[in-house]
């Protein structure tokens, strides 16, 4: 499997325009491959969120983000953001919990 864990900064008030990027991604685009994804909110500043995507292969990730409309989509993450995303790529070494089926 292979994945990335991107750290954000939301502008203030985004949280909603946050929610339903998500959502459109997860319950509409689902992309080919993906396993899991998971955004987990700071306790320390509610605008600070992290955010981890889990698919079944790096080709499948490649894929993914490759494909024609991730710039559209990285474009609309993007303007609930203050900063860029900081993105962390690599193979995940390890899970508990996730279904790999």
């Amino acid at each position: 499997m292979y994945g990335t864990v991107a750290r954000m900064q939301l502008k203030p008030g985004a949280a909603p325009l946050f929610e339903a990027w998500f959502e459109g991604i997860v319950n509409a685009i689902k992309p080919q491959g993906m396993v899991s994804t998971t955004i987990f909110r700071s306790d320390d500043d509610p605008n600070v969120c992290w955010l981890s995507v889990i698919f079944e292969t790096k080709e499948a990730y490649q894929a993914n983000a490759d494909s024609p409309n991730q710039n559209d989509r990285y474009i609309r993450l993007r303007s609930c953001l203050e900063t860029d995303p900081e993105w962390h790529d690599g193979e995940v070494w390890a899970t508990a919990g996730l279904d790999k089926s």
